[in-house]
């Protein structure tokens, strides 16, 4: 600090006030908001496979023609995830949100308006940048908005919001498309993340971690800290000591400094290998159990079944790592997923039904409650300057696994059947927990606030 900063007023370290802090009611209202966003990404990113069946029989295509455009939608996704952290690392978390979402919702919107898949494609994958742009941004802002003891479950019940956003789409699916057929299901459905990006505008505030590092903004920031019942005199000088103690540039490149790169590549390796395995269950799973010679609608139970185990799972999940660091919670999670996936095997699925569709909403306990609580880990191993950048570059290879899944799922599923499809996940699943167990900086028990360390002091021991 220079004499001219010392003599201007009293110095306020931001990670403490946010770390140790009390949990406002302002700041509850931001992570409200920012989960808001996360549903209609949920929302938006369902809307296709629910027109998919009226386009087929309107348009006098198959299923199979369906392919390249589902895949430039997760494209879009990948690419979205990679650059909007390194946006909103650099130009503010709270633009990357509203930017994202607003992407979505207009792309969505005029799809109504196509009238042939390549239109449909192009869209999607401008969709997708958005769709995969809101994810990492807005569960970055989410971080920096909550106490330390309350971020892992803050940041896992953002996420849930995701497959909440799916479960919405279904129902408004199911009464708009009869009154207004596909084309209205996109015209409204992208309406309503575009009206929520507007509200955005007018109430979603810049993240005070992003402003402590640009003294032009710290008015800005005194009267956000007002706003959060934290108010500062005049002239007060603005640091943020434990993760500016361990930052030494922004950018990529950071990503692989100081330690962080075995982290890092270990991060990459986790969330491809999960969403592979959870992308498997979303676009397979249904698939898989028709193929052996079940009901579609029992069928499609498995896949509900997965979804709400997620759900749970995430929740638990969270809570657990809260109690007890998030190195062991994740890792049981991991095997356990793992052996589910084995078990079901052994189980034949025109005589024990009931038990193989239990055995997928465990599975999806367990997979799900690591794909949400990683973005936790993310927020933990990465300082504010790259954590938007490093989390949305892991999200990028996730997504890599996602579209991978596409392929290695029909193609599994049609030489090996439900055991070669179930082996699948049992191994990505595995290979998650040999990544996760790489990771050095796992998110410590929370301690009483009088006892918060910075994450340079986790990683050191103390």
């Amino acid at each position: 600090m220079s004499a001219a900063q010392a003599s201007a007023g009293p110095t306020v370290d931001i990670g403490q006030i946010l770390d140790t802090g009390l949990w406002t009611i302002m700041q509850k209202v931001v992570v409200f908001i920012a989960a808001l966003s996360i549903v209609m990404d949920g929302f938006d990113g369902q809307l296709i496979g629910f027109a998919i069946p009226v386009l087929i029989k309107e348009w006098g295509i198959s299923r199979g023609d369906f392919a390249p455009a589902l895949a430039a939608g997760l494209v879009g996704m990948g690419i979205g995830s990679a650059c909007a952290g390194l946006l909103a690392d650099r130009f503010g978390r709270r633009w990357a949100v509203i930017g994202s979402v607003l992407i979505f919702g207009l792309s969505t919107c005029t799809i109504g308006f196509a009238n042939n898949l390549w239109t449909i494609g192009l869209l999607r994958f401008i969709a997708g940048l958005g769709i995969g742009g809101a994810l990492p941004s807005s569960t970055t802002m989410t971080a920096e908005f909550t106490p330390a003891r309350q971020r892992t479950l803050a940041i896992t019940a953002t996420i849930v919001c995701v497959p909440l956003g799916g479960m919405l789409a279904g129902v408004f699916a199911s009464f708009v498309m009869p009154a207004f057929g596909w084309r209205g299901l996109f015209y409204i459905g992208g309406l309503l993340p575009i009206a929520l990006g507007v509200l955005l505008i007018f109430t979603l505030p810049e993240s005070p971690r992003f402003l402590v590092r640009r003294p032009g903004r710290w008015p800005e920031l005194t009267k956000l800290l007002a706003r959060m019942s934290r108010p500062t005199a005049s002239g007060t000088v603005f640091t943020d000591a434990y993760e500016q103690k361990m930052e030494k540039r922004e950018g990529f490149p950071a990503l692989f400094e100081r330690g962080l790169a075995r982290d890092t590549i270990a991060l990459w390796a986790a969330f491809f290998l999960n969403l592979l395995a959870v992308y498997s269950a979303f676009s397979w799973l249904p698939t898989m159990l028709v193929s052996e010679g079940l009901d579609v609608a029992v069928a499609g139970s498995g896949l509900t079944a997965y979804n709400f185990g997620g759900v749970f799972g995430a929740l638990i999940c969270a809570v657990a790592i809260t109690h007890f660091g998030s190195r062991w919670p994740l890792l049981l999670c991991c095997v356990g997923g793992a052996a589910v996936a084995f078990y079901l095997e052994t189980v034949n699925a025109a005589d024990h039904t009931g038990i193989l569709i239990a055995g997928f909403g465990l599975q999806g306990f367990f997979a799900n409650a690591v794909q949400s609580t990683m973005y936790a880990l993310c927020a933990h191993v990465y300082p504010t300057t790259v954590r938007a950048t490093g989390t949305a570059s892991a999200l990028a290879f996730g997504r890599l696994g996602a579209i991978l899944s596409a392929f290695a799922g029909a193609a599994v599923i049609t030489a090996g059947g439900a055991s070669g499809y179930l082996m699948m996940l049992g191994l990505a699943m595995a290979g998650v927990a040999v990544a996760l167990a790489v990771v050095g900086r796992h998110i410590p028990p929370v301690r009483k606030p009088a006892e918060i360390v910075g994450p340079q002091d986790a990683v050191a021991g103390r």
